[in-house]
């Protein structure tokens, strides 16, 4: 993939390959970032669960290598069912 700024990829919807489903804006996330290298090595969404999120404290975590295509308004991003299931972590 080629090289993006951190400016282009704020606000962009990040939607699901396999299910099309939206999982949610770039603005509302965290990057991991390595640091020795300074690339991204993962997307961090919040969970939009619970009333008002105050319930549900679990996060999205979504590979970078699970990025397949940046565009203008979206990132398509390929995960499985057992990603979606087994990757939320608790912070």
């Amino acid at each position: 993939m080629s090289q993006v700024r951190l400016s282009e990829l704020i606000g962009k919807d990040i939607i699901n390959l396999q299910t099309g489903c939206r999982l949610g804006i770039v603005a509302d996330s965290d990057l991991i970032i390595d640091t020795e290298t300074g690339e991204i090595q993962s997307i961090i969404l919040p969970s939009r669960g619970g009333i008002f999120g105050f319930l549900d404290r679990h996060n999205l975590t979504i590979p970078w290598s699970a990025v397949k295509k940046i565009g203008n308004e979206v990132i398509i991003v390929d995960l499985d069912e057992t990603h979606l299931n087994y990757k939320h972590l608790h912070y």
